[in-house]
């Protein structure tokens, strides 16, 4: 009997040298969990069950080799935008060729197609955009990135907020003319985009009038906004709009939508001149019908005429409700508008959600689809399956996915991975009480062996 119960300690002591080598030797694996060895002792049972206590054991058994999930350390700044690292619970989910395997390991980049995948060419799943770029959360897929340039938009939308310097003189020169600055006392340029995405330029020039009042004067690329004529030159029909300001510096707004003003106010601005600047109820002047124009020929010489874009249908919102007139220097504030030019993928990147953000060269960004994350009721029930991966069994539970930061999933760290959860200096412990063990086992066959080849010589 003892010859069996120290070869059961030297299949234990072996199991646990085995188990402890692995953990070392993926120390530096990425999304790698660390195993341990969980032995109990070995009895024989008495015959009916007769009372007595005299079993001295049989040896021990190797009950499990279990796997320890607790969060390994983050290793961030990668510099891959597809790097992914979960803090907290979850795993991602992978398809390989349709099997669902799972993974704390998030080294992902893309294929030639544009999917994400790890480096065994497994499926990340996620969920993707629609045609109106929303994330369609609860149908996982195989996540893709759309590497296909962002189209056009033409502006519709502007909104500035200036200041005008109160103690500004009029200017000397009393009939504008753009091309002369001493016939104004401010310009400035707002960026433009019509329908393919060329950029224009809408001028702003304004000029002061008298006490408290101003007339803004508008172009585009230096030319009237939809002149009859592209090849005319500027002239007095140019669209002017005049302002009027309160003892306070604030613009005195309008209440109606005719244009008129309104005799319950009659410092609200007013457009005077030109027929393609409007004002709308809410103080915001509408440009319509304009033409993008392209300017041929020579400099000395040069010719307009329409380059076959459009502008926005709806015509360009102007909101300058935010000037304001006080003594300080004229300038403007802040400036935005909604148009922009096509864009090509510049960069990418993940935040805690999951959602997967694509920046592109015009300057624009939008979501491209979003990470999700797998939980399970029992994680040790999971099966490895290698590399990293587990698999689902009937002891792990059913899969329940979701984005991340919902229910008890975790949340993504984008640009970073999960280090290995092993502790080396603990493993290299584990190593000599491992070896002490096995020796210590081996010991006891040896001391038996001498003891049965001394009975052996007493009966010889």
């Amino acid at each position: 009997m003892s010859f069996n119960i120290g070869l059961s300690g030297l299949y234990a002591a072996n199991k646990n040298l085995d188990v402890t080598g692995n953990n070392i030797a993926n120390v530096a694996t990425t999304g790698f969990k660390g195993s341990r060895v969980e032995f109990g002792d070995q009895y024989a049972q008495s015959i009916r069950g007769t009372s007595g206590n005299v079993n001295t054991g049989s040896g021990v058994a190797v009950n499990s080799v279990s796997q320890q999930f607790q969060q390994g350390n983050l290793t961030t700044g990668t510099g891959n935008s597809l790097d992914l690292a979960i803090n907290g619970n979850g795993f991602f989910q992978l398809s390989n060729s349709g099997e669902k395997l799972y993974t704390r390991a998030g080294a992902f980049h893309t294929d030639k197609d544009g999917y994400v995948i790890n480096s065994e060419g497994m499926n990340l799943q996620g969920y993707n955009v629609d045609g109106n770029g929303n994330v369609v959360v609860g149908t996982l897929a195989n996540l893709r990135v759309d590497s296909s340039n962002l189209a056009p938009s033409t502006t519709s939308m502007i909104t500035n907020v200036a200041n005008l310097n109160s103690t500004t003189t009029t200017p000397s020169i009393t009939t504008f003319d753009p091309t002369d600055t001493k016939s104004y006392n401010l310009k400035y340029d707002t960026p433009i985009y019509d329908s393919q995405g060329n950029a224009h330029k809408l001028e702003s020039y304004f000029v002061k009038t008298g006490v408290n009042s101003w007339s803004m004067y508008t172009l585009v690329d230096g030319q009237n906004i939809s002149p009859a004529d592209p090849t005319a030159p500027v002239d007095a029909q140019l669209d002017r709009v005049d302002f009027k300001f309160d003892s306070a510096g604030n613009l005195s707004l309008p209440r109606t939508a005719t244009g008129d003003v309104d005799a319950a106010d009659p410092n609200a601005p007013q457009p005077v001149s030109g027929s393609k600047v409007t004002l709308n109820a809410d103080g915001t002047f509408q440009v319509a019908d304009w033409k993008p124009l392209i300017q041929t020929g020579t400099a000395a010489n040069p010719v307009w005429a329409e380059n076959g874009a459009t502008g926005s249908a709806t015509g360009i919102k102007l909101d300058m409700t935010g000037i304001s007139q006080t003594a300080s220097v004229s300038g403007l504030i802040t400036q935005s508008q909604n148009g922009y030019a096509t864009g090509q993928i510049s960069a990418m990147s993940v935040d805690s959600t999951g959602n997967l953000f694509a920046t592109y060269t015009n300057g624009q960004s939008k979501v491209i689809g979003q990470v999700s994350l797998t939980s399970f009721a029992n994680v040790q029930g999971l099966a490895s399956a290698g590399g990293t991966n587990w698999r689902e069994t009937f002891a792990s539970g059913v899969p329940v996915s979701g984005p991340p930061e919902t229910g008890t999933l975790g949340y993504i760290t984008g640009q970073a991975l999960e280090e290995s959860n092993v502790d080396l200096t603990a493993e290299l412990v584990n190593l000599i009480k491992a070896q002490s063990n096995y020796q210590a086992n081996a010991k006891t066959i040896s001391t038996q062996s001498t003891i049965l080849q001394t009975t052996i010589q007493m009966v010889g």
